[in-house]
């Protein structure tokens, strides 16, 4: 499906406030409440908005601590990174995992309440993991970035 300027007004404006009501949202593109709910339905069947979430701040919610893990795997034949992924997926402070190319096979984004509980994430979850080789870590001093989404031109 082609997305047109007015589907990506849409996906703009629902990226910086999810909450905006249809009738809100179909005024800003210039449509009627029907038609934009429509538009906004096929967007979401298409896949293109996965999902609708509050942004939390962690610190305030006790997780000032982010740290970044760069873990090596001895093996990566699929079915071990694939093992490896489904493993982290069930730490819950483990945010955000992507795959790398190179010589680090993941990285991955972990917040914890303090320092002794990311240590307690490392030594207990991640090192002893299958298949590590290796896990090296970096504590973030202070974001001066953090935008989810994408670009959205609506041009």
């Amino acid at each position: 499906m082609a997305l047109d300027r007015i589907d990506r007004q849409i996906l703009s404006l629902l990226q910086d406030d999810g909450r905006m009501t249809n009738v809100d949202l179909a005024e800003r593109v210039g449509l009627t409440a029907p038609p934009c709910l429509r538009r906004v339905r096929a967007l979401e069947e298409l896949g293109a908005i996965r999902g609708y979430h509050a942004e939390l701040d962690a610190a305030t919610l006790g997780f000032p601590i982010t740290v970044f893990a760069m873990v090596s795997l001895k093996s990566q034949a699929e079915h071990d990174l694939s093992a490896f992924e489904t493993y982290v997926a069930a730490i819950p402070e483990v945010r955000e995992c992507h795959m790398l190319n190179g010589e680090i096979d993941f990285i991955l984004k972990i917040v914890a309440s303090d320092l002794k509980g990311f240590q307690d994430i490392l030594t207990t979850h991640l090192t002893p993991a299958p298949n590590v080789a290796s896990v090296k870590t970096s504590l973030t001093i202070r974001t001066a970035k953090a935008i989810s989404g994408i670009p959205v031109s609506d041009s």
